[in-house]
C-alpha cells in the first residue's frame, strides 16, 4: 500500500460542509470482486484487498453538520446514521466508497439527499445501550465506551426502516487497549470521498479528515437485514470489527470522474 495514500488529499474549494462523525462501529465482510462489480458506477471498479472486495456495515453519530465552514445546523445537523458501503477505485487511482444505502432518522435530510441522488432511507435509529452515569460519551473523545474502573461496555445501533420494517441490530465491545493500524483497517477506513451516479453521470464527492483513531472490537450483538436488503450476500461473522470515537470531516466540491480536481484547500 502506498504510504502517501494515508494522508488526506487537498480538498477542492469551497468547503461544502463541516461535520463530525462520532462513535463509529465498522463491520466488514469479504465478498467477491464480481459481486461488488454489479454495484459500481460507470467508470470505477471495485477496490481490492487480499484478493477480495469488501462490504461494510457502519453506524455512527453525525454531529454538528453545517453548510460551508459555518456552525452546525440545529436539530437537522445531528442524527444517527447507518450505511452499507462498498469500496471503489477510479482509473486515476482515486479511492472512494460506493453507498448502497444510508439510513438516517431525520426525514428532511433524507428527502434532500435523495433528491441529489444519494440513497438515504428514513429509519428509526437508536444508539444503544445508553451510557452509564459518569461515562461521558458526548464528544467522541474515546470516553464514550469506558466505564469507571477502565472496562468497556457494548456500543451499537438499532435500525428499523419506516414502511418496510427492514432492520439491523449490531453492537461491539471495543478493546480500548488494542489500537488498530493494520493494512486492512487502513484500507477500509482511509477513504476520502464517495463515487456515485448524479444526474446521469459518475461523480466523486471528496472529503478530508485526520486518520481515524481505531480500536479492535468484539461483536456483542449482530442481527442484520440491511446488507442483504442491499443485494449483498454474506456468510459467517464479519472478518473486520472496529470502533472509533470519531473524526471531524469536511466535504469539498464534487467533480465528474475523469476530470482533475482544482482549487484545492485544506
Amino acid at each position: 500500500m502506498n504510504d502517501a495514500w494515508l494522508h488526506p488529499p487537498g480538498l477542492p474549494a469551497p468547503v461544502l460542509s463541516d461535520q463530525r462523525w462520532l462513535d463509529a462501529v465498522f463491520l466488514h465482510w469479504r465478498i467477491s470482486v464480481a459481486e461488488a462489480s454489479r454495484f459500481m458506477p460507470a467508470g470505477v471498479r471495485p477496490d481490492v484487498f487480499d484478493g477480495s472486495s469488501w462490504v461494510g456495515l457502519i453506524g455512527f453519530r453525525m454531529e454538528q453538520a453545517g453548510l460551508g465552514r459555518g456552525p452546525g445546523i440545529p436539530y437537522l445537523g445531528s442524527f444517527n446514521e447507518v450505511n452499507v458501503r462498498l469500496y471503489s477505485r477510479a482509473p486515476d487511482g482515486t479511492r472512494g466508497v460506493v453507498f448502497l444505502s444510508l439510513d438516517a432518522n431525520r426525514l428532511p435530510v433524507v428527502v434532500a439527499t435523495r433528491a441529489a441522488g444519494i440513497p438515504y432511507v428514513w429509519s428509526r435509529i437508536r444508539r444503544w445501550p445508553a451510557f452509564p452515569p459518569g461515562a461521558g460519551g458526548q464528544h467522541g473523545t474515546g470516553a464514550g465506551t469506558a466505564v469507571p474502573g477502565g472496562g468497556a461496555f457494548p456500543l451499537g445501533y438499532s435500525v428499523r426502516r419506516f414502511g418496510s420494517g427492514t432492520g439491523s441490530d449490531f453492537a461491539v465491545v471495543p478493546r480500548l487497549g488494542a489500537a488498530a493500524a493494520d493494512p486492512l483497517s487502513v484500507f477500509l477506513t482511509a477513504r476520502f470521498g464517495m463515487h456515485g451516479r448524479f444526474f446521469g453521470q459518475t461523480a466523486f464527492i471528496p472529503n478530508t479528515h485526520s486518520p481515524w483513531p481505531l480500536f479492535d472490537a468484539d461483536v456483542h450483538v449482530l442481527a442484520d437485514g440491511l446488507v442483504g436488503s442491499a443485494g449483498i450476500r454474506t456468510e459467517g461473522p464479519p472478518e473486520s470489527v472496529l470502533y472509533s470515537p470519531g473524526v471531524q470531516t469536511r466535504f469539498g466540491m464534487p467533480r465528474m470522474v475523469g476530470k482533475p480536481a482544482s482549487g484545492l484547500t485544506r
